[in-house]
């Protein structure tokens, strides 16, 4: 599955060169359906969105005339809501990435919605798109002063529990903040005292975690960590598997597909076109990787708001 090339004219007349994806990734670097549902529902009626390379600064076109599935990412994805009709007239499959933590007594996530809300929303999300549509991660795993591996296994215990009936499986990764400096910076500054994940603990988790017999299936994200034995796998965000049990006439066009070479070496995702824009998400997590801080992000935010029609989110 390769992203073909096309002649794509602008709204100024100019003709440039876009991708046409099959899959597109909503997003990985920000919260689309948080915060930029609308933006992005108006870019996919007008046919093409422009991506900034986050790491040359060069801008490029995706064109949405071949897109017939995306993967949401979020936190928040109740925005989606009165969406979602379309993407049933326009013939385009989804499903939800949906990271639900459980950090409000830490104050890690300051700008997400009450536990509860968001357990409704997960519920209310499956109502609409189907059992399995809507996957559940606990997304970090993180070790502070204030919370213990077994601080983490309650918590997942206690959403399971809320979640019962509505999600079949669960995403999980152990925080790997010495990976990322500005990740320790923004916790350091925030006043957190983390702890990094040995691989003994890891495991130690992983077995307590399949002991707790939950009833789902576990997967972690990117982790080099073999934890096979518990019987967790390694997930596939961007999965085939999925994407055809969804949409089933995408088999043969997905059939071969290759491991996205875009992404982390561990990351079993296939390829497709991620379309977000890192240092975008007000939500303020104290652990984000995507963003320099939480004030330039808001500061992007607030900048998009002044130009929600713009071709980009900022």
């Amino acid at each position: 599955m390769k992203n073909e090339k096309q002649k794509l004219t602008l709204d100024d007349g100019n003709i440039v060169d876009a991708q046409t994806p099959l899959i597109v990734s909503a997003s990985r670097a920000t919260d689309i359906p948080a915060f930029y549902s609308n933006w992005f529902f108006n870019r996919l009626s007008k046919g093409h969105v422009r991506w900034r390379n986050p790491y040359n600064g060069k801008d490029s076109y995706v064109s949405f005339d071949n897109t017939k599935f995306i993967v949401f990412w979020s936190k928040n994805p109740a925005p989606l809501f009165p969406f979602l009709p379309i993407l049933k007239q326009k013939g385009i499959g989804c499903y939800v990435q949906y990271t639900l933590n459980d950090y409000e007594a830490e104050g890690l996530e300051p700008s997400v919605p009450p536990l509860h809300g968001r357990i409704e929303t997960f519920k209310r999300l499956v109502d609409e798109l189907g059992l399995g549509s809507v996957v559940w991660r606990f997304d970090p795993l993180i070790l502070t002063d204030r919370i213990s591996a077994e601080d983490l296994l309650h918590k997942i215990s206690n959403i399971a529990g809320g979640l019962r009936g509505y999600v079949k499986k669960l995403v999980f990764s152990f925080a790997d903040i010495s990976s990322y400096r500005k990740v320790g910076r923004n916790l350091s500054d925030a006043g957190i005292n983390y702890h990094e994940w040995s691989e003994d603990e890891m495991v130690e988790f992983s077995r307590r975690l399949a002991d707790m017999k939950l009833g789902l299936e576990l997967a972690t994200c990117a982790e080099k960590v073999d934890l096979s034995e518990f019987g967790i796998s390694h997930n596939r965000c961007i999965d085939p598997e999925l994407i055809c049990r969804l949409s089933p006439e995408l088999e043969p066009l997905i059939r071969n597909s290759k491991t996205d070479k875009g992404q982390r070496s561990l990351c079993g995702c296939i390829t497709s076109k991620d379309i977000g824009t890192y240092n975008t998400c007000p939500h303020g997590c104290a652990y984000c990787y995507a963003n320099t801080s939480p004030v330039s992000a808001r500061q992007n935010y607030l900048r998009h708001q002044q130009n929600p029609d713009n071709d980009s989110i900022i």
